[in-house]
């Protein structure tokens, strides 16, 4: 099994990939989009939203990253590639699955999808641009409206030169809504001849070794089930292993449905494994994040959690009419959480 953290514009950024690839079980990320427009961006841009690059493209845990550009426009998309790569990402991410209105409406994220002819076109000057040695992948959703070109979508990535695809198992008029429809992964990967990552409503090992059955995918992208569980791919890798232990002559993800029992034992990281992370996080916040965010982003993250851990809650609860930083430092000690500061 390979995990991917996903990419999330405005909440899986550079501080929460530092924090949950630490946890483990994490094989690889891609950063939030780059957005290109008309311009060539300077390496600070690149860097300020990844600044793995300054680590040898990886988190302090060691964890590899590629950096995903949106756009639409291939030329333009080319050349920010070839200045993204020259900075040493682990590679090149396209994004063709953005959802959001203001993306859609400039032509860019899930508005490609009904394009094909485009998104090859992208794909292949991206695929020029960079050196051979890097890959280039992208991440695309069923379809804008519908999925009924999403199999002539996915060829088209290939076909480009695409070293890999996660597929989104949604629409962009779907939006978050569950369900995910992981069988159509299936029918894209029976299509093309590189590998297939599977993403969307895997929020706990159940629903991964759901997904890999109906999908097919031995591939798997996690993103908000992550964010609320840091402790997921770890069981997730777990599972599998027990699983293939198990069942050593039976290890295609059609034998999955025997072992999703085995993995319902497996627990997250509990809440104190995760005090010294939260606190890690908040400051990694405070030095990285402006003023006006810290408060925010301590707190969405906050909110995930509590779905899981009933500790997360009462903090939430606690925090959030509060967004003096000191005043969080001081209830964040109180609750006993490492390295924050009551006498702040």
């Amino acid at each position: 099994m390979t995990i991917l953290l996903a990419p999330m514009e405005g909440l899986l950024d550079f501080v929460l990939r530092d924090i949950l690839t630490r946890v483990g079980g994490v094989d690889r990320c891609v950063s939030e989009f780059i957005r290109v427009t008309n311009t060539l961006l300077p390496d600070r841009v690149f860097i300020r939203v990844m600044p793995e690059l300054l680590n040898g493209g990886r988190t302090f845990a060691g964890v590899p990253v590629r950096g995903q550009l949106l756009g639409s426009d291939p030329v333009c998309l080319a050349e920010n590639a070839a200045c993204l790569a020259a900075l040493g990402p682990d590679g090149i991410d396209l994004n063709f699955g953005c959802p959001a209105k203001v993306v859609n409406r400039h032509g860019g994220g899930a508005a490609l999808l009904d394009e094909p002819e485009l998104l090859y076109a992208i794909v292949a000057a991206v695929r020029r641009a960079v050196p051979a040695h890097m890959p280039v992948s992208a991440k695309m959703r069923l379809g804008f409206n519908d999925d009924s070109r999403a199999v002539e979508c996915a060829l088209a990535i290939e076909g480009g030169g695409a070293s890999e695809l996660v597929v989104h198992a949604r629409t962009k008029a779907d939006a978050y809504r569950p369900p995910a429809y992981w069988e159509r992964i299936a029918d894209i990967r029976a299509a093309v001849h590189i590998p297939v990552v599977a993403n969307g409503e895997i929020w706990n090992v159940q629903d991964a070794m759901r997904c890999r059955q109906e999908s097919g995918c031995d591939m798997l992208m996690l993103g908000r089930g992550m964010v609320t569980d840091p402790g997921l791919a770890l069981a997730i890798q777990a599972a599998t292993a027990m699983r293939e232990k198990r069942h050593p002559l039976h290890a295609s993800p059609s034998s999955h449905s025997r072992s999703i029992s085995d993995g319902s034992t497996i627990t997250a990281v509990e809440w104190q494994t995760l005090l010294p992370l939260i606190g890690d996080f908040w400051r990694l916040v405070c030095a990285r994040l402006e003023r006006r965010q810290q408060a925010g982003r301590l707190k969405q993250w906050l909110n995930f959690l509590r779905r899981r851990h009933p500790e997360a809650e009462v903090a939430y609860m606690a925090l959030r009419t509060i967004n003096e930083p000191a005043a969080i430092d001081q209830w964040l000690a109180c609750a006993g959480v490492p390295g924050c500061n009551s006498q702040n």
